[in-house]
């Protein structure tokens, strides 16, 4: 995908393997700042300078628009019209692959044990078992080699109980209450240091609202939504096929595709923190542009929408499907 793609290309431009490229939102959809200019720069050296080579020799990729030196030393690439447009076909056709890139290839990341969360003795160890268990994930998606490490954290895990026995603790009465992937994505989003659910709140109760408010229902509507309009589109015949770049140009739509491009970028950043609430996080806002898209007119119209917007809610559906899954979670075509 494009953030995976910018990133070798900043690499090789830089003539560097295996480092950061340091990417970060650029001011329009599309555009991506990298600060490595300023490793680069040698000491007493101007990092504009660094940034000035750097876009030079990025310039002449057929898929980018501009590559510019701006502020005190970053190099801001825009990619085309056409390839952030395309991005719809491509994260659509790539499946569950559309997260991964190779961004901690030759990297080696423990991966600990993954006892069930109803054995969790409390919320805080269930919160801290759980990331050691998504960082993993997300390691293995961006191209490291995961060695299992049954040290490396976890509880102490009974068989499995019966889907009529789940304990007494916090843990299991609220998975009781509001379902496995409601409490997995409450605990993924919850940072180190942060109140686990069981502190704010009566935590069955708040994490089982299907509210928009809820972000552990949020996402999954979400991508119930995207599929809800492809399978509107297929009840009345029409499905996605021929493809305009130039027609998915509503600020919206663009904005999506932004956001998705920036998909396996965010699960490498991710990983290499130890932050699977940062990637959670991504996927609230992806989950929030998906919404916005799929509630225009342009959508709502289902007789009369476009094969590009049709690809684009199938990136959308396909994107929070991959990211949903990295955290373990299941992605329903229905809420």
């Amino acid at each position: 995908m494009i953030t995976a793609e910018l990133r070798r290309a900043i690499l090789a431009a830089a003539g560097l393997a295996g480092a950061e490229p340091l990417l970060r939102p650029g001011p329009a959809p599309g555009s991506y700042a990298s600060s490595l200019p300023f490793r680069l720069a040698g000491p007493g050296q101007d990092p504009r300078d660094a940034a000035a080579v750097l876009a030079a020799r990025l310039a002449g990729q057929p898929w980018i628009a501009a590559a510019e030196v701006t502020g005190p030393g970053f190099v801001t690439i825009t990619v085309t019209h056409e390839a952030l447009a395309r991005l719809a076909i491509r994260m659509a056709n790539a499946g569950p692959a559309c997260a991964e890139s190779d961004a901690l290839r030759g990297r080696t990341v423990p991966a600990p044990p993954e006892p069930p969360l109803v054995a969790a003795p409390g919320w805080p160890q269930a919160r801290a078992a759980l990331a050691g268990q998504l960082t993993a994930r997300l390691a293995a998606a961006a191209g490291a080699t995961v060695v299992f490490d049954p040290e490396r954290s976890g509880y102490p895990a009974p068989a499995p109980p019966s889907l009529l026995s789940y304990g007494d603790g916090p843990v299991a009465a609220a998975i009781a209450y509001a379902g496995e992937d409601a409490v997995r994505f409450a605990l993924a989003r919850t940072p180190p240091g942060g109140p686990v659910p069981g502190d704010a709140a009566p935590e069955a109760a708040v994490i089982a609202r299907h509210v928009l408010a809820n972000p552990a229902y949020a996402v999954r509507y979400a991508h119930a939504a995207a599929a809800a309009v492809l399978r509107w589109a297929a009840a009345l015949g029409t499905r996605p096929a021929g493809f305009m770049p130039r027609l998915l140009a509503e600020p919206g739509e663009l904005a999506l595709l932004d956001a998705l491009s920036w998909l396996p970028e965010r699960v490498a950043v991710a990983a290499r923190r130890g932050r699977p609430d940062e990637f959670a996080g991504y996927l609230e806002e992806l989950a929030a542009r998906t919404m916005d898209t799929m509630s225009t007119t342009s959508f709502r119209k289902i007789p009369q929408i476009s094969s590009e917007r049709l690809w684009l809610a199938d990136a959308a559906r396909t994107g929070l499907a991959a990211g949903l899954g990295l955290l373990g979670i299941g992605a329903p075509s229905r809420l």
